[in-house]
């Protein structure tokens, strides 16, 4: 397992340098908005990387709900940590490519207020994880999660159906979305690269999760069996 570990770890990091390069030197420069438009290479795929976690997360939250697996609940809890890194990088490049496109660092609409929505819900799943206590906080997690991932489409869809100052998507946008074959070459390759990246994070956070969850079933029993010593004395 490490061994595999440490040979995902290597590709990783060599399509994160490959994309770095294929975003900041292959890629041809936007004729409108020029050089800062290249942070579309680093935006995008961690949108699409976050929504597919958040998507994982939904799943793993209504196996959790149905049969009550640890596992799934360890994958839901793992899922949503790393989606939340993910998304909080959206937010923070957003911004900085909005500055000198729109002259404003941000804008209430459509795509940008839900895509806060969506981060803030998910900021409230792990919190609710954190600090809540008793046998029922994963069930209630759980509901959150579906609850929340109902905003996932939302911010997919925000730019079709409302007027808003962000850029068409780049798939099913009509004409204006059209990109230059080197630029998608650029986008998909960064996007592999946060895709294992961001599995190496949850194989990482999974096991130390399922640790966490093996030594509280241990520490319940030991505490059980305690209770039963002191009660047959």
């Amino acid at each position: 397992m490490k061994s595999t570990f440490y040979i995902l770890a290597i590709l990783a990091l060599g399509l994160l340098s490959l994309g770095l390069y294929q975003g900041l030197v292959a890629a041809p420069t936007e004729l409108t908005m020029g050089n800062v438009q290249r942070i579309f290479y680093y935006h995008v795929p961690s949108a699409w990387t976050a929504f597919l976690l958040f998507f994982v997360n939904f799943l793993a939250s209504i196996m959790y709900l149905v049969r009550r697996n640890p596992r799934t609940d360890a994958l839901a809890v793992t899922t949503a940590e790393v989606g939340v890194v993910f998304c909080t990088v959206v937010l923070v490049t957003g911004p900085l490519w909005a500055k000198p496109v729109w002259g404003i660092w941000w804008t209430w609409d459509a795509r940008l207020t839900s895509t806060l929505v969506l981060w803030l819900i998910y900021v409230s799943y792990l919190i609710l994880r954190r600090y809540a206590s008793g046998g029922q906080t994963p069930v209630l997690a759980a509901a959150l999660a579906i609850f929340g991932f109902v905003d996932v489409p939302i911010v997919y869809l925000s730019i079709r159906f409302f007027r808003t100052q962000h850029p068409q998507p780049v798939i099913g946008g009509g004409e204006n979305s059209g990109l230059d074959p080197a630029m998608w070459k650029a986008l998909l390759i960064n996007w592999a690269a946060f895709l294992l990246f961001g599995f190496l994070l949850c194989w990482i956070r999974y096991r130390l999760e399922r640790l966490r969850q093996t030594f509280e079933e241990t520490r319940a029993l030991e505490s059980l069996l305690e209770s039963d010593v002191r009660s047959a004395r």
